[in-house]
């Protein structure tokens, strides 16, 4: 039965349902009012890039060709081919890049093989097999955790964006996963098999944060009891920065909180993490709860340059995430990794636990080893993932393992950094436009990716005209009723940023999924709200001293 979206329905749901969720309902009230406000919905809410990465598709596509070809080399009779042979295929690639210049991407696709030849020493038979084998997708991906060729381009890449110029003296492990998504599942999960974490334990949530970080601790599975960290840190004009004071971070002291989640930069403002903030984590963490376990998710660090993540500064209690979706546009492709350095605190936290759950433990994964006591987490990731029993089939589709490489390569090989500062320019164009729109004046952050930005509407009353023009707002509305107003006489759908546990009024806009000019559009509208919303409470006002003066 379809349900009317009156505004006292609308009004009942909000804040009882995630902030995704509820934006879909505003896009289904601005469809049925669409075409009032130029014709266009503008969804500002999800963060789905617009931009798409071409020329790795292009080399991804182009080796799919040649994949093929190599098939029908050993078997061909009709629509039917055979598999792919190692002997001999880097110089028949050779061969075929000699005779087909001109194919979309095949120049980027010589450089990254040139370039991975000789960066990691490959054998090019055995590298090239790999990939063209793998494009085919005709094999179960092995190694489970990732191919042996794509893990090292993929660990070069997130060493690179996440850490800089950080030195370490142990490894990382990779494991290739169907995006940041299934990555949070895959870690939740498996704290927990692993008794690392328990029903019933003490978590941290630094935040804001992504939402289902937000939901996931209290599904009944789970049920951690969460502490929140707060970004409340302001400047000296009194603006938020969206750091984290230290007596925040020294709630951290407490060492029953056992595990940490960070998304970094944070979402909906999208600021990450600065160094006086890192540096204060890494001394209430190494001095007073150096167990603690640390899951990071830095899916927005592209945006902003030369940033490092938790995992350069506490490699030994940080768990990576990262998803390739927004920086080359591939959410539909399902492109994540998770990482791990070999030296890590979840190892260890393995082999203090209690002799009853290492019975269990090993119980749980006798069938992948003779020792099952000595698996790594990181090797319990993958195979938790697939409930144990079908480790063997594990690990992300070759296809995708092959597209993951060629993105990573390719700007492994952009030196010049051509591709991220194109990206970095499009989102903080964009976020330039909106203010100009909303008549204020953006102020300059180097830890600002601009990926999303957050707009406070009280506080932007109150710095604009007054206080209590601001407290007007707040006794006569609320963040609803903005979102309801954008929603049905606009068109125009953002998100309520207290789902990200963030401040009750603030609003996300998403910088990423809209052509350009829409977001002076968005600005001015947000502009005309407010004004409109001062005209109101001036002549409400002059009616009242009014009435007082009679």
């Amino acid at each position: 039965m379809d349900i009317e979206l009156t505004k006292d329905y609308l009004s009942n749901l909000y804040g009882k349902i995630s902030p995704f969720e509820f934006k879909d309902k505003l896009i289904e009230l601005a469809n049925l009012n669409k075409g009032k406000f130029n014709g266009n919905i503008l969804d500002a809410g999800r963060g789905n890039p617009n931009w798409t990465s071409s020329t790795p598709r292009q080399a991804f596509f182009t080796l799919g060709h040649f994949a093929v070809l190599e098939c029908q080399r050993n078997l061909c009779v009709n629509d039917l081919a055979g598999m792919v042979s190692k002997n001999g295929i880097y110089e028949r690639f050779l061969d075929y890049y000699t005779k087909n210049t001109n194919l979309p991407g095949i120049s980027l696709l010589k450089e990254i093989l040139n370039y991975c030849i000789k960066e990691f020493s490959f054998n090019p038979d055995d590298f090239l097999f790999e990939i063209t084998d793998g494009i085919i997708g005709d094999n179960y991906p092995f190694p489970d955790k990732m191919l042996i060729h794509i893990e090292k381009i993929v660990n070069k890449y997130l060493l690179k964006e996440l850490c800089g110029d950080t030195k370490f003296n142990n490894k990382f492990d990779v494991f290739a996963v169907e995006g940041g998504t299934a990555a949070m599942c895959y870690i939740f999960d498996s704290l927990t098999s692993n008794k690392l974490l328990n029903k019933g334990d003490k978590i941290a949530l630094m935040t804001p944060i992504f939402t289902p970080y937000l939901e996931i601790p209290h599904l009944p599975n789970y049920n951690f009891e969460v502490i929140r960290i707060h970004a409340n840190d302001l400047d000296e004009n009194n603006n938020p920065t969206w750091q984290y004071p230290i007596e925040e971070l020294e709630k951290l002291k407490d060492t029953n909180i056992k595990a940490l989640f960070i998304v970094n930069p944070n979402n909906p403002a999208s600021i990450a993490l600065s160094d006086k903030c890192k540096n204060n984590l890494v001394n209430v963490v190494k001095n007073y709860n150096p167990n603690l376990m640390i899951i990071t998710d830095d899916v927005y660090c592209t945006f902003i340059e030369k940033f490092k993540s938790i995992v350069a500064h506490l490699p030994y209690n940080t768990l990576g995430v990262y998803s390739l979706s927004k920086y080359f546009g591939v959410t539909g492709w399902r492109l994540g990794a998770i990482f791990l350095n070999e030296n890590n605190v979840f190892n260890d936290l393995l082999t203090n636990l209690s002799s009853k759950d290492k019975i269990e433990l090993n119980k749980r994964y006798k069938h992948m080893s003779s020792d099952p006591s000595n698996i790594k987490f990181i090797d319990r990731l993958v195979a938790d993932s697939r409930q144990v029993a079908l480790n063997h089939t594990a690990g992300l589709s070759t296809p995708q393992q092959v597209q993951m490489a060629l993105f990573c390569a390719f700007t492994l090989v952009d030196y010049n950094n051509n591709y991220k500062n194109l990206t970095i320019e499009i989102c903080k164009r964009r976020k330039a436009l909106l203010f100009e729109g909303m008549e204020l004046n953006l102020i300059d952050n180097p830890n600002d990716s601009s990926y999303y930005t957050e707009l406070n509407i009280i506080d932007w009353a109150k710095s604009k005209f007054n206080e209590d023009f601001s407290n007007y707002i707040a006794s006569h509305y609320t963040p609803f009723d903005i979102l309801y107003d954008l929603a049905k006489n606009y068109s125009i759908i953002l998100l309520n940023g207290d789902g990200f546990a963030s401040s009750e009024w603030s609003l996300r806009i998403s910088l990423a999924n809209l052509n350009d000019n829409f977001y002076y559009i968005i600005g001015k509208v947000l502009r005309k709200i407010l004004s409109d919303l001062l005209k109101e409470w001036q002549e409400n006002k002059w009616s009242k001293e009014k009435a007082e003066n009679l």
